[in-house]
Parts: C-alpha cells; structure tokens; sequence
C-alpha cells in the first residue's frame, strides 16, 4: 500500500510553492504599475517629478510647461526677425 502522508505533503507543498510564486508575482506587478503610472503622472504634468509643485522648475519637467516654453521661444524669435518690439 502507498502511504498517502506523503502524496498529502507533496500536494501540499506544490500548491505552498504556486501561491508563494503567484503573490511574487502580483507584488511585481504592483510595483511595476504604479512605476509606470507616476511615469506617466510626471511626464503629462499631473505629479511633480521632484518636490516642486509650482513655478519654472515645475513646469520644465511637465509636457505642457515644455510646450508653452517652445511656443514663447517661437514668438519670441519670430519678434526678433520682424523687429518687433514689445
């Protein structure tokens, strides 16, 4: 006859194995996700990439503060090739 203690542990010990892999894996999935949102956070302007919140430092690192900074570079250049003063 088989001693079924030891199929029971077996069992046991595969399943302990899959759960243990399964929650790594959700951890890691976790982190990556929430990297990746404040990735995207920082880049769209939604989260400062660094403590601050408002002002040149703020805006440089933000998508619409790097617009507006090209758009007034633009303008501004465009001033100078017409002589335009303000």
């Amino acid at each position: 006859m088989t001693d079924i203690s030891s199929v029971t542990s077996s069992a046991s010990a595969f399943v302990g194995k899959q759960v243990a892999d399964l929650n790594r894996v959700a951890d890691s999935t976790k982190a990556s996700f929430a990297s990746a949102l404040h990735h995207v956070e920082t880049a769209i302007g939604i989260r400062a990439k660094t403590g601050f919140t408002a002002g040149p430092t703020y805006e440089a690192t933000t998508i619409a503060g790097q617009t507006k900074a090209a758009f007034n570079n633009a303008l501004n250049a465009t001033k100078a090739a017409l002589h335009i003063k303000p």
